[in-house]
């Protein structure tokens, strides 16, 4: 179903979507599946509700926001579910995402009503200068599957508690998550077309959101390729963006590192979603003198991963999104071996009697070499490879090798070097020790090619406000 202007409805077309689970391939449901012309109606619905919106307090807003988080933790099981149904990822990992999604939320209700001003020093006494702060407009949200939940919630609640109104579009894999965020929405009591949901083909919901003047900012997560397309669109009509782009995450393991720790360290941050994160390891960098012990005790966890259907309570990594993100998969590992890359685990698909889906087994790959395609392509799978380096000027120097510039993670228990690379690693985010850095309070975004913007934190919600200089003469 689509949301627009308050109501439920199917598509003016009649087109629906199917939507399969990834773990049995099995058909869960058909959602309606719109075009350009409905999403032209929602953002006219959402520039004619952003009128009266935009009036709100911070306060008025902060209390509807508040609503939809104890909405989200209300139904999180239910929702928990759903985004296992039709993404793969285990049960345990859902349920995490509801409450980082409902946090989220949470925060951005709080920093509402914290959208400060500032009075500027005047050159001369007849003048009063102040600078203030006032919702963009119609914001144009574009979101992945990975995070079907936290991905929505991390981009529409700060629009919301700035003033903004949305037009949503959710990647056409996962709408049904999306549906259930918007029940919420609806349950809490939003006005009319301040929250929008499309679901549809990219080429036509996305034409329409970049073109159409009424749209004063996109924000998006996704491939780097995706975002540039996105911006190159939108240059007629000069809109501001949030980009959430690409990453190949570097982990860098120093010979003075605790070794068990970086090995956990390293299965958390590699094979949570089953490796299908933009800040989950790509490289693992390790000093020689310490690279056969980690790889031996990293193969040994790796090969221990329960893998399976994400129902099940006891499933560590569930399937691939779907078969071409299989084959990727396949085809980076091939690569590897084609380039004397060593298998110390996994290496091949998994299969199951009573499931159809896309199952890969977690890999470890050792002797990697800047030549293979693992080196530089972001693999969005449960594969990891193992370089090898000599000094720190080196490693950091191949860590920053790319145009990517996301997250990355060192392993150090000299402070002195975990702050050097802390200042030296070319990334929007840098996990020393610590393979989960985020949390809601904290900005999220990346440097190069990687994105433009934050999300969460304090920042978040200053990317959908403009700053207005005001000049009083006083007479």
């Amino acid at each position: 179903m689509l949301y627009i202007n308050g109501e439920w409805r199917d598509s003016f077309s009649g087109d629906t979507i199917e939507i399969l689970n990834p773990a049995t391939g099995v058909k869960l449901s058909e959602v309606a599946s719109c075009g350009r012309e409905e999403t032209r109606e929602a953002i006219e619905k959402a520039h004619e509700a952003f009128q009266t919106w935009k009036q709100t307090t911070g306060l008025e807003r902060a209390q509807l926001l508040k609503k939809v988080a104890d909405l989200l933790r209300e139904n999180g099981e239910e929702i928990a579910k759903t985004i296992t149904k039709e993404m793969g990822k285990p049960i345990t990992e859902a349920r995490r995402e509801i409450i980082s999604g409902s946090n989220y939320v949470e925060w951005f209700a709080e920093e509402a009503k914290r959208i400060y001003g500032e009075t500027i020093p005047a050159p001369s006494f007849d003048k009063h200068l102040m600078l203030i702060q006032q919702p963009i407009g119609v914001v144009g949200a574009i979101t992945p599957w990975n995070y079907p939940l936290s991905m929505v919630t991390r981009k529409i609640a700060p629009a919301l508690a700035a003033g903004c109104t949305v037009v949503l579009k959710p990647a056409p894999s996962t709408p049904l998550t999306a549906i259930k965020v918007f029940e919420c929405f609806h349950q809490a009591g939003f006005p009319k077309g301040v929250v929008n949901l499309v679901i549809g083909p990219a080429e036509e919901i996305g034409a329409e959101l970049t073109s159409n003047p009424l749209v004063r900012k996109i924000t998006f997560t996704g491939s780097t390729a995706v975002g540039k397309k996105l911006i190159r669109d939108s240059a007629d009509t000069v809109k501001k963006f949030s980009m959430e782009l690409g990453g190949h995450a570097p982990f860098i393991v120093i010979a003075d590192a605790n070794v068990d720790a970086a090995v956990d360290g390293a299965i958390s941050t590699k094979f949570v979603n089953n490796g299908q994160t933009c800040i989950c390891t790509n490289r693992i960098y390790v000093a020689e003198e310490i690279a056969e012990e980690f790889g031996k005790k990293l193969a040994v966890k790796t090969s221990q991963l329960t893998v399976g259907n994400g129902l099940n309570e006891s499933t560590q990594v569930g399937p691939l999104i779907n078969e071409q993100a299989l084959n990727k998969v396949e085809s980076h590992v091939k690569d590897a071996i084609d380039h004397n890359g060593e298998i110390l685990c996994g290496g091949e698909r998994l299969e199951f009697p009573n499931l159809k889906g896309c199952f890969y087994k977690p890999t470890v790959i050792n002797h990697a070499k800047e030549t293979m395609k693992i080196a530089k392509e972001e693999t969005f799978g449960p594969v990891v490879p193992i370089f090898t380096f000599k000094t720190e000027e080196e490693v950091i120097n191949k860590a920053n090798d790319t145009h990517y510039g996301l997250a990355a993670y060192c392993y150090t228990t000299d402070l002195g070097r975990g702050l050097r690379m802390m200042r030296e690693l070319d990334y929007g985010i840098v996990g020393i020790n610590d393979p989960a850095p985020i949390v809601t309070q904290s900005p999220f975004g990346g440097l190069k090619e990687s994105g433009i913007g934050k999300e969460g934190g304090k920042q978040g919600i200053q990317e959908y406000l403009e700053k207005k200089f005001v000049s009083i003469l006083i007479e």
